[in-house]
């Protein structure tokens, strides 16, 4: 056996084996996960500790907050509007045109007929309920931003006195936004299924919702994979007013 030039008696380096040299890797790889662990957990569990809270608790927490604010917000509001009448003493004609306003920024209930639909997420093993249909994707079983604002927009078209999301009702300044698989409505968190309840001429209602091109093309999802649509009658319901901030808040420059 030869020996390596100036290394005299020493024999030569073995080879690393692609096996050996990957088992080597691996061990390293669990070495340093092992140490990042221990350095992000600092001796506590990394499940249990309560300093850990998921982005979704603390979402969920500040929705609770912001609900039991608006029910506040709106009971000052009462109050004041009470005391207004008390010291201004309106006329008939100026009583009447304060309710009417009212009712027209959302702020008081109202009552009539109307409808709900209801939109459900499908079944997360869904598969295609009709032949060639390709399989779904994650994303074609859920409800989008979209679908909902479809139906917002079409029962508006259809001549709505007034819409309820989930338990909210809409104002002029209302925003449906999802992010994710949730609902993010005026600061409250909500999650499928959404009802969505407007009062106005059930038949003008029902006749927007069919004529509707995103609402036909949510159906086809509806069909194919599952995704829950229903729409039920009301002889009589009643929207709550809406009790939230009118403020608007808008974004500025930052001044140099």
């Amino acid at each position: 056996m030869s020996t390596s030039a100036g290394s005299p008696g020493r024999p030569p380096r073995p080879r690393l084996r692609p096996v050996r040299l990957l088992t080597l890797l691996v061990f390293a790889l669990a070495g340093l996960m092992f140490w990042l662990s221990f350095d992000t957990a600092r001796g506590t569990n990394l499940r249990s500790d309560d300093s850990m809270l998921r982005l979704s608790d603390l979402i969920q927490e500040r929705s609770h907050k912001n609900g039991a604010q608006d029910e506040r917000n709106a009971g000052l509001r009462a109050e004041v509007d009470a005391l207004a009448r008390r010291d201004t003493s309106p006329s008939a004609t100026g009583e009447a045109r304060l309710k009417g306003l009212e009712q027209s920024a959302g702020t008081k209930p109202l009552s009539g007929q109307g409808l709900t639909v209801t939109l459900t997420d499908a079944p997360p093993n869904a598969t295609a309920k009709i032949p060639g249909i390709p399989e779904p994707q994650p994303n074609d079983l859920v409800i989008h931003q979209q679908d909902l604002q479809a139906v917002v927009n079409a029962l508006w078209n259809g001549g709505a006195k007034g819409i309820e999301v989930m338990d909210q009702r809409l104002i002029s300044t209302s925003a449906v936004r999802c992010v994710g698989n949730t609902l993010i409505l005026q600061g409250r968190v909500y999650s499928p299924p959404y009802k969505i309840t407007a009062v106005g001429d059930r038949e003008a209602l029902n006749q927007a919702l069919t004529a509707s091109p995103a609402i036909q093309n949510y159906l086809q999802y509806v069909n194919a994979y599952g995704l829950g649509w229903k729409v039920d009658q009301h002889e009589a319901v009643t929207l709550p007013g809406y009790s939230g901030t009118v403020d608007l808040h808008y974004a500025q420059p930052v001044k140099p």
